[in-house]
């Protein structure tokens, strides 16, 4: 196994990516591992799939055109879900088990609006985060860190009339991946939305704010326009907190638009 580079060396690449600039004053990218050259960065302020400080991803990302299927064929052998299908109870993460989770419980709430401010009604609502320790339920995370057996980090949520959703869980902890030499992902909330069709589906992540780790995560970088990364992080609405029980923070959703929550491509799900 090769040896890990330190955050120093991706700290560098992260900001000489970040800094410069092409003559339309769009930011530019080299990317020597996998062979292109110089160009532009999409002007959406989306991510190009192989931002090389997030190493995995010049290796794992499309290198030709995605095969397009026919929706109607998709439709016929995808899931189809509905209020009969999502129970109230979903949007409480720290309900599922015997006991109660360990960490620090909070309310995660806003609204899912299309880029005029119409809210998007009906729309289910996906999320699977990592345990107070920053531990995954999953076979493949493996990090020495404790599981919980009142946690398992999944839960459902359909949205109200006005766009609104509402969950109850538990802060997440941040974690290492691996990428570099003590490399570990700000705390996250992983969302997918569904849309009207199975086809549709959007991924994205929700952050907290003031993280120390932002600056130096691959990921979270590799959003290249400032304004969408902060659209990324939640905020802390102390109104909005429940006394004796639990901090809440605001995370609004917009699908469309100039304003729209940045999205992930098909494999940024670390």
């Amino acid at each position: 196994m090769p040896e890990l580079e330190p955050q120093s060396v991706l700290s560098a690449e992260i900001a000489a990516l970040d800094g410069t600039k092409s003559e339309s004053g769009h930011p530019l990218r080299d990317t020597p591992q996998s062979g292109h050259p110089l160009r532009d960065y999409p002007q959406s302020g989306h991510p190009l799939r192989d931002y090389p400080p997030y190493r995995s991803s010049v290796l794992r990302h499309p290198t030709h055109e995605l095969v397009r299927l026919d929706p109607e064929e998709v439709e016929r052998t995808s899931p189809a879900f509905g209020h009969t299908d999502v129970n109230i109870l979903e949007s409480d993460l720290t309900i599922q088990h015997a006991g109660e989770p360990i960490g620090e419980r909070i309310t995660v709430f806003g609204r899912v609006t299309d880029g005029d401010g119409r809210p998007v009604r009906n729309q289910l609502i996906e999320v699977w985060q990592a345990n107070a320790a920053g531990r995954y339920v999953h076979k493949r995370d493996q990090h020495p860190a404790p599981l919980d057996p009142n946690f398992t980090g999944v839960g459902r949520v359909i949205t109200g009339d006005d766009g609104s959703y509402r969950l109850t869980t538990i802060k997440p902890g941040p974690y290492p991946w691996k990428n570099h030499l003590n490399a570990w992902r700000p705390a996250h909330i992983h969302f997918s939305l569904f849309g009207t069709e199975f086809t549709q589906r959007l991924i994205t992540q929700m952050y907290f704010p003031g993280d120390p780790l932002f600056a130096l995560d691959p990921i979270y970088q590799s959003v290249t326009d400032p304004a969408a990364r902060a659209r990324l992080i939640s905020e802390y609405v102390h109104e909005e907190s429940t006394p004796e029980f639990s901090l809440a923070y605001r995370w609004n959703i917009v699908l469309t638009g100039s304003k729209s929550t940045w999205m992930e491509g098909e494999h940024d799900h670390d």
